[in-house]
């Protein structure tokens, strides 16, 4: 294994330096070398490293959103909150339904089977996404109208209806019973406990901080490993009621910079250098998962039903901006910024196959696809679209 982290570290931060030197986004030169050196190119990686990868790349996305939450202003979330709960749900409802319908016309699927192509496909990506956000709020670009802000909101629960749906749509497959309108009604639940457990913990952690004197390096130390096992027991009652983790983990640091400003930005320096390490292992893990042989054999038809679902999120994105101060360039990077699939996909693609759905290898394959087609797109076209789009104060 710690050959294999080597090979990583190593070629991970020469990859990040040629592509940002190329202008492009570095975590593009990340993904792209996880799928050379990974199991499906090269297999330069142990299996042992790729058996702990998921717990690898949940530690550096939970460390991204911690960075996130103490990067969050109150002032533009309370802007920018209604938005952000439509950018939520309609853009991956549109998407996901619209991928259902046309694997019904071009793959031969039933509108079951569809559906759960369609919300595996649904998920936007927070790994590709909520690191370039960050920095856009460092670097104030978009900042005005609480832009970047908006994006992270929205995109850290659009996760929480795609799999949410996706859940009740393999129930209806297998033949169990499933109450539509309970699984729904599950899911401003699931964000409420998200929230609450969340901040419950951030609240913790300001208490212990007041009360003993602790180092800034063991005070992230708490907070990363409290913020670890909420997600843990996001997965303890995930058959019970679902619980979004993300979202709470990101409570955990909004709460910490609203009551402690001063330690909130000591502890954002801490996490941006651990981010350093972390981005690594997170980008080249992820396109490690990457299998271009079973993406191909998506085809022409996978393609086609990608682009619809995109066209179809993109729509939803609009709808959900309608009425607010955007103008249209702002709208349009708000779309741009919501193509990027990654993290659900790679994790979730398999699961129809290894439970006998017919056609799981289609679905797989499909799933791939759109990793493939829409990470190194979005992230490239949030990089550059940003300049022209946004405005940096």
């Amino acid at each position: 294994m710690a050959t294999s982290l080597a090979v990583i570290i190593l070629l991970g931060l020469i990859s990040n330096a040629v592509f940002t030197k190329l202008k492009l986004p570095g975590l593009l030169g990340m993904l792209i070398l996880g799928i050379i050196i990974g199991p499906y190119g090269l297999n330069l990686l142990t299996q042992d490293v790729m058996d702990v990868s998921a717990d690898f790349r949940k530690i550096a996305l939970i460390i991204i959103l911690l960075r996130a939450g103490l990067g969050i202003n109150k002032e533009d979330l309370n802007r920018v909150g209604k938005t952000a709960i439509k950018m939520s749900c309609i853009p991956g409802l549109i998407e996901g339904l619209l991928i259902a319908f046309a694997a019904t016309k071009f793959l031969g699927f039933s509108f079951i089977q569809g559906g759960i192509l369609g919300f595996i496909i649904a998920a936007v990506s927070p790994a590709v996404i909520v690191p370039q956000m960050l920095n856009f709020i460092e670097n104030r670009v978009g900042t005005n109208k609480g832009i970047p802000t908006l994006i992270l909101a929205g995109a850290s629960i659009d996760d929480v209806f795609a799999i949410t749906i996706f859940s009740t749509f393999l129930g209806l497959y297998s033949g169990s019973e499933v109450n539509i309108g309970i699984k729904v009604l599950g899911i401003p639940i699931s964000i409420v406990l998200g929230i609450a457990l969340g901040g419950i913990i951030g609240f913790i952690m300001i208490w212990i901080f007041k009360r003993y004197d602790i180092r800034d390096t063991k005070k992230v130390l708490l907070i990363l490993g409290s913020a670890i096992l909420l997600t843990e027991l996001e997965e303890l009652f995930k058959n019970k009621v679902e619980v979004a983790a993300l979202l709470g983990v990101m409570t955990i640091g909004f709460i910490i910079m609203e009551k402690n400003y001063k330690l909130g930005k000591r502890l954002a320096i801490k996490l941006n250098k651990i981010w350093i390490f972390a981005e690594i292992l997170l980008f080249v893990l992820v396109g490690a998962q990457v299998n271009i042989s079973v993406a191909l054999n998506a085809g022409l038809m996978g393609i086609i039903v990608i682009l619809i679902g995109i066209l179809g999120r993109s729509i939803g994105v609009i709808i959900s901006v309608l009425g607010t101060e955007l103008n249209w360039k702002e709208r349009f990077f708000c779309v741009i910024s919501y193509i990027p699939k990654a993290t659900v996909q790679a994790a979730m693609g398999a699961i129809p196959m290894s439970l006998g759905v017919q056609s799981g290898e289609v679905i797989l394959a499909i799933a791939v696809l759109s990793i493939l087609l829409t990470a190194p797109i979005g992230a490239i076209a949030i990089s550059l679209s940003s300049k022209r789009l946004l405005v940096a104060q």
